[in-house]
């Protein structure tokens, strides 16, 4: 049975090279970062290198690349790092009602301190209206963060904009950038963009290492007190294998850019058109063409995310879904809601992401399957009509 993997939006495989840079940091170059004997210096010096390397892929300075443990941890460090400093300026911040749950869980966190906080909604396919956001600043505002692509239905939002209005009003500008950074061209100078969170297992490097982009002279309190690593913003002896890991994902991210770009939007529309051509009731979520390279995402009507999720598994295709039932809640994504999906079409959701690796056979193995899969769902689904399906888009 062939084994296609496209759910890149979830984590990616090491790359070869990655692999190779990390295995040095973890047996012979095992030393310290913090101490000042050969073993810790080569060890700082490789967290320099991965630091500057991170930092051009982004066109930020080296200095302004605080090193985490995850794109959560960059986002709750964001959100919770900023308010805390400017606490005495204002208790208000923007986000919107698609992001990924780090920034909703922080933000309601925050709410329970008595921060105000504002959600702004989406249109139908998933952007942020830039008028809205001006609508909803207050004096008190301190903050904005509006993701630069969504994780789920991959519409990447105008950030170049919203940052702009975020200035004239006098608040800074952050966004999490872990599904874009990697896929897009990213230059923080040009977007006049604040902070920005990344993951390295989002482009080919480990997990458990990530990074916040912090621009000098931004106010921040450290998330984690202890020792003085990552300027005294991040305590804790750093994960140098990690480090250096994402550092040598983001060189070849920076590299192979476009060819990436060109591959998965070349397969992206492949799919698209296939799965649309081919499957009745079945829409399209998310922008048609203001979307991620790798990303799609479909709502099937009569049939539920989960059935479909397992019917694929057993084919040897990974894939997710947009309901959060797997996750022991009945609840639908709150992306999906959000566009204006109702409750049952929301639970129809299939999230097909495609990787550097995948190629134009993966897909057509997957359109072998899928329009079986969803027509044999359907037969068993009290909820899909007894007199047939007539082709809708």
């Amino acid at each position: 049975m062939r084994r296609v993997y496209l759910d890149h939006a979830a984590t990616t495989a090491v790359h070869p090279e990655v692999l190779q840079t990390m295995l040095p940091y973890l047996q012979d170059q095992f030393g310290n970062p913090s101490s000042i004997y050969s073993w810790g210096r080569e060890a700082k010096a490789a967290i320099e290198n991965a630091r500057a390397q991170v930092a051009v892929l982004i066109n930020a300075d080296p200095s302004e690349i605080i090193f985490t443990g995850s794109g959560t941890e960059a986002d709750n460090f964001a959100l919770s790092g900023v308010t805390d400093a400017l606490d005495q300026r204002g208790a208000h911040i923007i986000t919107s009602k698609i992001e990924h749950h780090a920034i909703l869980h922080t933000a309601e966190a925050l709410e329970r301190k008595g921060y105000k906080v504002t959600y702004l909604p989406v249109n139908t396919e998933g952007l942020v209206n830039p008028e809205t956001l001006k609508e909803a600043f207050t004096e008190g505002t301190v903050l904005v963060s509006i993701m630069f692509a969504n994780n789920e239905i991959g519409t990447i939002e105008p950030i170049a904009e919203l940052a702009q209005i975020t200035k004239e009003h006098g608040a800074l500008f952050h966004t999490d950038a872990v599904q874009a950074v990697g896929n897009l061209p990213i230059d923080v100078k040009q977007l006049d963009i604040d902070l920005l969170s990344l993951s390295g297992h989002k482009i080919y490097g480990p997990k458990g290492v990530g990074a916040l982009y912090v621009r000098r002279g931004t106010r921040i309190k450290p998330l984690l007190h202890g020792g003085a690593q990552e300027r005294k913003l991040r305590a804790g002896t750093e994960n140098v294998p990690g480090i250096v890991g994402l550092g040598k994902a983001a060189e070849l991210a920076r590299l192979e850019l476009a060819e990436r770009q060109t591959h998965l939007t070349e397969l992206r529309e492949y799919l698209i058109d296939g799965v649309l051509s081919s499957i009745d009731h079945v829409r399209l979520n998310g922008h048609r063409s203001l979307r991620l390279p790798g990303n799609t995402n479909f709502s099937f009507e009569y049939i539920e995310g989960e059935s479909l999720l397992l019917s694929l598994d057993l084919a040897g295709i990974a894939a997710s879904s947009g309901s959060a039932c797997t996750s022991g809640s009945l609840e639908p994504s709150h992306v999906l809601m959000a566009i204006g999906l109702p409750h049952e079409v929301a639970h129809g959701s299939l999230r097909l992401t495609i990787g550097r690796e995948n190629t134009k056979e993966d897909i057509d193995y997957l359109l072998s399957v899928l329009p079986n899969i969803v027509k044999r769902l359907r037969s068993m689904s009290p909820l899909a009509p007894k007199g047939g399906l007539s082709h809708v888009q």
